[in-house]
C-alpha cells in the first residue's frame, strides 16, 4: 500500500492575484478551475511531479460566515502555517521568484539542520519557502 499527499489548500484573499504569483513566481501550472457559490478553486501544480499540487480558494469558499471571518483573520495577520516546496536548485528558484517582484523574506541560505532554502510571502501575506537537500 502507498499513500501520498494529492493536495494542500490555501487560503488566499485574491485567487487570480495568487495564480499569478505561483505560476510566475513559483513555476506551477494552473492544472483545474472549479467555481461554485459565486466562489473558485484553483489547483495548481506541475502533472510530471504527482503530489505535487495545491488548491487556492478565498476563506470564504466553502464555509460558514463565521468560519471564513476568522480564517480571513488568519490569512491578513500572515498568521497561516507556511507552504514549504522541494528544488534541486534553490539559487535558480529564487532568482526567478525574486525576478517577479515576490516579497523576499529569507534569501538563500544552508540551514544548519541540512537544506538550503529561502522564502517569500505570497500576495495575500502567507509564507513560502523553497528548499533544496543537503
Amino acid at each position: 500500500m502507498t499513500i501520498s499527499l494529492q493536495f494542500c489548500n490555501v487560503t488566499v484573499n485574491d485567487v487570480d492575484e495568487s495564480i499569478a504569483f505561483y505560476r510566475d513566481a513559483i513555476g506551477l501550472e494552473v492544472l483545474n478551475n472549479v467555481e461554485s457559490g459565486g466562489f473558485r478553486w484553483v489547483t495548481l501544480g506541475n502533472d510530471s511531479q504527482p503530489g505535487s499540487k495545491i488548491v487556492l480558494s478565498e476563506p470564504h469558499a466553502g464555509r460558514s460566515k463565521a468560519d471564513g471571518d476568522a480564517l480571513q483573520e488568519l490569512v491578513t495577520k500572515g498568521a497561516m502555517p507556511p507552504l514549504v516546496f522541494s528544488s534541486d536548485e534553490v539559487d535558480a528558484a529564487f532568482e526567478r521568484a525574486q525576478a517577479t517582484g515576490a516579497e523576499v523574506l529569507q534569501e538563500p541560505i544552508d540551514q544548519g539542520w541540512g537544506p538550503r532554502d529561502c522564502a517569500f510571502r505570497d500576495p495575500s501575506g502567507n509564507m513560502v519557502r523553497i528548499s533544496q537537500a543537503a
